[in-house]
């Protein structure tokens, strides 16, 4: 839990600079796996929702605000784990 916190804490100060993180991954390739990843998601939320509902359209609804609500949050988990240099 401490370390955890610790890790938190440094991501939370630490800046970076374009010219710092392009060390490591491009901000448009995280955008790109943000899609493709949110893509397979959506299908499995699409299906989901489908058997739960039984009703297509609702399904759909759900996928989409799914699609774009969880792409968004996948960017930022990807920009911060990024910057954590644990594990490279």
């Amino acid at each position: 839990m401490i370390v955890d916190q610790m890790i938190l804490d440094k991501v939370a100060t630490e800046k970076t600079t374009y010219q710092s993180d392009k060390t490591s991954e491009k901000p448009v390739r995280s955008i790109v796996k943000a899609v493709s990843w949110r893509v397979v998601g959506t299908l499995d939320t699409l299906i989901v929702s489908y058997l739960l509902t039984g009703e297509m359209a609702l399904a759909t609804s759900i996928a989409s605000i799914d699609f774009v609500t969880k792409m968004i949050l996948y960017f930022f988990h990807e920009r911060v784990w990024n910057r954590i240099k644990w594990g490279r």
